[in-house]
């Protein structure tokens, strides 16, 4: 069957084993293929082609739901449900999304790019099912890493508690974006080298019930002995406590494994949990044998060798100047210590966890837990440094309000992916985190506007001794690296003067500099003369110079790569209105009130005006032509 054929999950019902291998083998080479061109996310999708194949012969959506944790997974059954066609514009402007997406596909009925929430989904779908009379699965699957997510453990014991009929698929792949942590994590190696234990126990209790006149006595008397055996026998008493009869482990990659445990768990009242054994990037040598996560979502490459074909950048990561900075300071500072919330590959922390294994804690996915374990370790005199995305922090929102900045301890968030990040999408631009922060008591935030005053921000955050305080920094590379000197403390809430001007003055900070400055310059050509601030404490604001500004009786422009409600222009426009003054003539430029869908930045950056001539014309619009200001 052509890949293009399918419309449809109906469309793969009848097909054989046999025919379903070949299907799998053609699926994975065409993801290989495309994901070559586009990017994407490879190895999870190249380990479920099975299992979706499975899943939807078995099931029959979207009457029955499946839902994708995460969601990066979601590639195949995309391709099942008629949107092979698309691929060629994955994750692209305008294209098709990485991603569930209800507006793509009456299939797609759970939204999500952060993991940890199916589970509770399934349970809100399971109630509605049950209120209505329905008779429908319901079915998320999730995977090792997401369920150590807080959510994912609370949903499982309430599912667990109200008896609910819930099929959870447990794709086991030992991995999410890198190598999972953890004593869950433990429990599922054990798990994996198990043997299957419910059709075993299931199967002998049918036979004894069929001996005449004393089956019905020896299968009591075996079910009692079964439940005193299968604690000592059976790993899976882990997810049985919780109420959910475990199927496992499952071969995933084994068709007639697959329906068989699958077919039996539809059979089966209750919650339902199958363990799924899978190999994430199977099929493709390089994804396959990767151990740190490489492979988890990539840029195009070469398909023969794996080898990147990311155009290289001028200067380092954003990530790598945050992380070699705190393994400069921590040398020197035995108090230094960092936490991420399984991040360790993607916030750039290797070198770090290697020369300082003891003062590095992956605490797994658990961005609340890991927000206040540096609470803790704050109050007892350290210097904790959270690494985590901006997206991730908001997870943490809670525990930032009450264990830390209510505490006012002292603790040091590195926000990663701060601003549009691109083909992830609108689960994972960081645009809101601002908004979030600055409302809170105590708390300081900076960005920098270039690798060196990245440095130093680090720096400044670790010595900081005055409550919570952030230091955001965007995903990509800055544009040079920095220079080799002595790092040193900012003071704070004090912006510099980058280009002086008389006509009209931009305040900005960060990713939006460079733009600033080069529509400063287009405008000089223009005899418009223009002051450019870098406003790189966005809490507390730099009331000196906005006050000495305002004397200057210029318009202001604020320019930031974040939401405009509650973001820095907000801030200060509410400075102003404080001041019981005349209020100076202030227009702001951000992120407009919607979510931002994928793309690539530069693409997003122009869709919401956020250019060189966006500012620039702006700034026109603001000032009084040449014959009125003379």
């Amino acid at each position: 069957m052509d890949l293009n054929e399918i419309k449809q999950p109906s469309d793969i019902k009848n097909l054989s084993i046999d025919e379903l291998k070949q299907l799998s083998e053609e699926i994975r080479n065409f993801l290989i293929e495309q994901l070559s061109i586009t990017g994407g996310h490879l190895g999870p999708n190249l380990g479920v082609v099975e299992l979706t194949l499975a899943l939807h012969q078995i099931f029959d959506s979207p009457k029955d739901k499946l839902i994708w944790d995460v969601g990066h997974q979601s590639y195949v059954h995309k391709m099942l449900t008629g949107r092979t066609e698309q691929f060629s514009t994955l994750r692209q402007y305008k294209g098709l999304c990485g991603f569930p997406k209800m507006n793509e596909s009456e299939h797609d009925i759970w939204e999500t790019g952060h993991s940890s929430t199916s589970l509770s989904a399934a349970m809100g779908m399971a109630i509605a099912r049950d209120v209505r009379n329905e008779d429908h699965s319901v079915v998320p699957i999730i995977g090792d890493g997401a369920l150590t997510g807080g959510m994912a453990l609370e949903a499982l014991n309430h599912i667990g508690s109200e008896k609910k009929n819930v099929i959870v698929i447990l794709n086991d792949n030992e991995m999410s974006i890198a190598p999972n942590v953890g004593a869950l994590h433990n429990i599922l190696g054990r798990l994996r080298s198990g043997q299957k234990y419910n059709w075993v126990k299931d199967e002998l209790e049918w036979v004894l019930k069929k001996i005449p006149a004393v089956g019905g006595r020896l299968a009591t008397v075996a079910e009692r002995v079964k439940d005193s055996m299968k604690y000592l026998v059976v790993p899976g008493m882990f997810f049985e406590e919780l109420g959910f009869t475990y199927y496992g482990p499952v071969d995933g990659h084994d068709y007639e494994d697959l329906f068989n445990s699958i077919n039996y768990a539809k059979k089966t009242e209750g919650p339902i949990l199958v363990h799924v054994i899978t190999k994430k990037g199977k099929g493709y040598h390089p994804a396959e044998s990767d151990k740190v996560g490489t492979w988890h979502g990539v840029g195009p490459y070469k398909i023969e060798s794996g080898e990147s074909l990311k155009k290289a950048s001028n200067g380092p990561g954003w990530s790598k100047v945050v992380s070699d900075t705190l393994i400069k300071v921590a040398e020197k500072d035995q108090d230094v210590v960092a936490i991420t919330p399984a991040m360790t590959v993607g916030s750039k922390l290797e070198d770090f966890k290697k020369k300082f294994p003891d003062r590095l804690f992956d605490v797994g996915i658990a961005e609340q837990h890991a927000t206040t374990l540096a609470g803790g370790v704050a109050t007892q005199g350290l210097k904790p440094f959270l690494s985590i995305y901006s997206t991730f922090l908001q997870r943490g929102f809670d525990q930032v309000v009450h264990d830390v900045s209510r505490q006012n301890l002292n603790v040091a968030f590195g926000i990663d992916r701060a601003g549009l990040v691109g083909a992830d999408g609108e689960t994972h631009q960081g645009v809101f985190d601002i908004s979030f922060l600055r409302d809170l008591p105590n708390m300081t935030i900076m960005m920098p506007k270039d690798a060196n005053e990245c440095q130093d921000m680090v720096y400044t955050a670790l010595e900081h001794q005055n409550g919570p305080i952030a230091v955001r920094f965007p995903r990509g590379n800055a544009s040079e690296a920095p220079e080799e000197r002595e790092l040193k403390t900012l003071p704070i809430g004090k912006w510099e003067v980058l280009k002086e001007g008389s006509d009209a003055v931009i305040l900005t900070f960060g990713t939006m500099i460079d733009l600033s400055l080069e529509a400063a310059e287009v405008l000089e050509k223009q005899d418009v003369s223009v002051k450019v601030v870098n406003a790189r404490f966005i809490k507390p604001l730099d009331e000196d110079l906005l006050r000495e500004l305002s004397n200057q009786n210029m318009p202001m422009l604020t320019v930031e790569e974040h939401a405009l409600k509650g973001g820095f222009g907000s801030s200060v426009l509410e400075f102003f209105e404080e001041e019981n003054k005349p209020f100076p003539y202030i227009q702001r430029m951000g992120i407009p009130d919607r979510f931002i869908e994928h793309g690539s930045v530069g693409d997003l950056l122009n869709e919401i005006g956020l250019t060189t001539d966006g500012i620039a014309n702006k700034i026109k619009d603001m000032v009084p032509t040449k014959e009125k200001r003379a």
